[in-house]
């Protein structure tokens, strides 16, 4: 076959799913199961209204039941079920009980009851928790006959019965509140667990949400910044142009100045200048002239005082060399008249700046350092005399023994 043909001939499988969402109560249930004119053993027709407690059993495998039975019903019809399987029951105990027993021992009564419809309601998923008889009468006045203490008797046993069976349907109906509320407590608990998770979700979700605005945020505004970084760059670049404009036009306007200034202050100047400098050069050469005239006349008078004080020096040499003559044929007696005349010139020299000095304080601790400055300056005499005179004192006997007296 062709391949279109084998693959109509495929089997094709359509899944579909349909979710139903179904609810069961597993809250107490109070039925009053009512048996009117039913007869006794003895064949007297009584009524009989009993009160039930029962609820749906949560174990896994009796909840599978009740939801198998009850699931998609509601409550009504959930307890008109139950009702009628307990009114059933409660019809056929009747029948094999006397009034007497049925009047007088109602614990029993509401044992068997409960005995024989326990299994029923089981397979149902349901458990009875309490069954009481609430009331016991008939139209035929069989139980008003069997006398007043009786019926006294009757009565108080009905009342404690009735007593009995509310007390005991409030214990159980305290202890099936209890558990609901235990149960309504754990679901209230794994309830306020999962919504502190979501709100600890959602406060870890608003976090990472903030930090990605902030951080939107700031590249924005770095964005910005740079945007109007660049803009700033823009208008300074502007600035710069336009500045660079008027630069051109104040450079012109001052080449415009300028050559006004030329035209207007420049040249008449420099022709005033030039008339100056010209009168400056004619004043010049004047005084160069007479500035020439002037030093010939300084030179003629220069060689002539140059004449004249050769002249004068020749004579003194010529004196000293006299004179030298005369020293050296009188020998150290004329050196000594030399000296001699020329001390008091040197002292004079020397003293010469002490003139201004009003008073000489020296200053020494031990008494004997001024004689030995005194000394010094002695000792330092004829050096002094032999540079200024070529004379050396120290080959004169007499200084010889004033500057040594060792010697």
């Amino acid at each position: 076959c062709s391949g279109r043909e084998r693959e109509s001939n495929m089997p094709i499988y359509i899944f579909s799913f349909l979710h139903v969402l179904h609810r069961i109560t597993l809250e107490i249930m109070t039925l009053q199961p009512k048996c009117e004119d039913v007869e006794t053993a003895e064949g007297v027709a009584i009524t009989v209204t009993g009160v039930a407690q029962v609820k749906v059993m949560v174990d896994n495998e009796l909840l599978g039941y009740a939801c198998e039975q009850f699931l998609g019903k509601s409550v009504m019809e959930i307890k008109s079920v139950i009702l009628q399987t307990l009114e059933g029951h409660l019809r056929s105990i009747l029948g094999t009980l006397t009034v007497e027993q049925i009047y007088q021992d109602r614990d029993r009564f509401a044992a068997l009851v409960r005995e024989v419809a326990a299994p029923d309601v089981g397979r149902m998923g349901i458990e009875i928790l309490s069954f009481t008889i609430k009331d016991v009468y008939d139209k035929v006045e069989y139980l008003s006959s069997l006398g007043k203490s009786q019926t006294a008797a009757v009565q108080r046993d009905a009342d404690i019965g009735v007593a009995e069976a509310e007390r005991d349907a409030g214990i159980r109906e305290a202890e099936c509140k209890k558990e609901m509320m235990d149960i309504k407590f754990q679901a209230d608990t794994k309830m306020a667990d999962s919504k502190r998770g979501l709100e600890m979700q959602k406060a870890a979700f608003n976090q990472e949400v903030n930090t990605k605005k902030a951080e939107a945020q700031l590249a924005y505004e770095l964005q910005a910044a740079k945007e109007q970084q660049k803009i700033r760059l823009e208008e300074i670049e502007i600035e710069v142009v336009q500045r660079k404009k008027q630069i051109t036009i104040e450079e012109k306007e001052i080449d415009r100045t300028e050559k006004e200034l030329i035209a207007t202050v420049k040249r008449p100047a420099e022709s005033e200048a030039y008339k100056m400098q010209q009168l400056a050069e004619g004043q010049k050469m004047k005084k160069v002239l007479t500035a020439q005239a002037e030093a010939e006349k300084i030179r003629c008078i220069g060689e002539a005082e140059a004449g004249s004080i050769e002249a004068i020096g020749k004579a003194e040499a010529e004196k000293m060399r006299l004179k030298a003559e005369a020293y050296q044929h009188y020998g150290e007696a004329a050196k000594t008249a030399l000296v001699l005349e020329a001390l008091p010139k040197i002292a004079g020299k020397v003293a010469a700046p002490l003139a201004q000095t009003n008073e000489i304080v020296i200053l020494s601790g031990d008494g004997s350092r001024v004689t030995g400055e005194v000394n010094r300056l002695l000792a330092e005499l004829p050096v002094s005399v032999n540079a200024l005179t070529g004379v050396d004192l120290m080959k004169i006997p007499f200084l010889q023994k004033m500057t040594n007296p060792q010697a």
